[in-house]
């Protein structure tokens, strides 16, 4: 009598997070912190967006090595990474927007077309951009760069909706919440490509977080509610941490 094969499973974890409700909770949070904690740094104190950029750039540098190096998923590492390329996205888009003087659609402009060409190398490299892809250094390193710049970006987009279209804060917050909803919707109600509408919730993530971000922050007579930037980031920080210790942090599975 023959006796069965075993077949072992050809799915395996990768360093990445599952894509949940959660997750999307965690990165909006660390997208507002990158705008009030870059913002504490450059302007509560008054070191500059090129000396906080590069404070903030080797943090990145640090912590996405530490995140290649990995063997294996590990939350507050990914998160630390995140928060990471947020806080100088912060300083970096507003570093071009403002000393270099670009303005927030110039800014916007040159930051949408480096994204694009990134996703376009990494596309043309590892032929895909799904994150479910993401098995290798090298597809790591193309993921990093290319959330790198969406958060630049979304400071930038951020910024240029509450200032330079005049929508103000909360104007921005609801736009991009919309546009956001809109992408859920495609998601659940459209066969769109998965990996299309994960880039485009994870950089509309950012210009939200952006708007929120100077809501707290900015002056009463900018339309703020001029709360400390050190308070709100401590708060924020906070937040995300009770959120990674209590929300489900499971590795996203790869299928061969």
């Amino acid at each position: 009598m023959n006796t069965p094969r075993f077949t072992p499973s050809r799915s395996r974890e990768l360093k990445l997070p599952e894509v949940t409700l959660g997750f999307w909770v965690i990165k909006i949070a660390a997208t507002t912190l990158g705008e009030t904690g870059g913002d504490a740094v450059s302007m509560s104190m008054k070191l500059g967006y090129l000396v906080g950029t590069a404070i903030f750039a080797a943090i990145f540098i640090i912590a996405v090595t530490g995140q290649i190096r990995s063997r294996r998923f590990h939350p507050l590492l990914y998160w630390v990474t995140i928060i990471a390329t947020t806080t100088v996205g912060t300083t970096l888009a507003d570093f071009a927007d403002r000393s270099l003087g670009i303005g927030y659609s110039g800014g916007s402009t040159l930051l949408f077309g480096l994204l694009m060409l990134s996703l376009a190398t990494w596309y043309v490299t590892m032929g895909s951009v799904s994150v479910g892809s993401v098995t290798s250094s090298k597809a790591e390193i193309f993921y990093w760069i290319t959330i790198m710049l969406s958060q630049t970006l979304g400071t930038a987009l951020g910024d240029w909706t509450a200032d330079t279209a005049g929508l103000g804060y909360g104007g921005g917050a609801l736009v991009f919440s919309g546009l956001l909803a809109m992408v859920a919707l495609a998601y659940y109600r459209t066969g769109i490509s998965r990996a299309l509408l994960f880039w485009a919730a994870f950089i509309l993530t950012r210009p939200l977080g952006a708007v929120v971000g100077d809501f707290l922050d900015k002056p009463l007579n900018a339309g703020g509610l001029a709360l400390s930037r050190y308070a709100a980031s401590a708060a924020l920080l906070a937040f995300i941490a009770c959120c990674i210790t209590v929300l489900p942090q499971r590795a996203k599975q790869h299928s061969a």
